[in-house]
């Protein structure tokens, strides 16, 4: 059986609090994108630039985002986004 629609099965979308750039923030998918958490961090953009998106969570699963990846979402994750000097 796949489980290729198991992030919309009853009860997987309950709200998880994050933290993106020190501002708390509500998600409701399963999973993250690297362009969902540049939208949260800088909802004006500018969206034609590289940023640096980094993620801890309290479970020891730290790690780095770039355009076109995704990471689990977890209650308490914390993003750090910047502006990166590389393109």
């Amino acid at each position: 059986m796949s489980n290729e629609n198991s992030e919309n099965a009853p009860g997987h979308n309950k709200p998880v609090q994050i933290v993106i750039n020190g501002q708390p923030h509500t998600v409701t998918q399963q999973r993250i994108s690297y362009e969902d958490v540049v939208r949260l961090a800088f909802p004006a953009g500018p969206f034609d630039i590289t940023y640096s998106v980094d993620y801890a969570n309290e479970h020891g699963q730290d790690g780095t985002l770039t355009k076109g990846e995704s990471t689990k979402v977890r209650e308490g994750m914390s993003f750090n986004v910047i502006k990166s000097n590389r393109s």
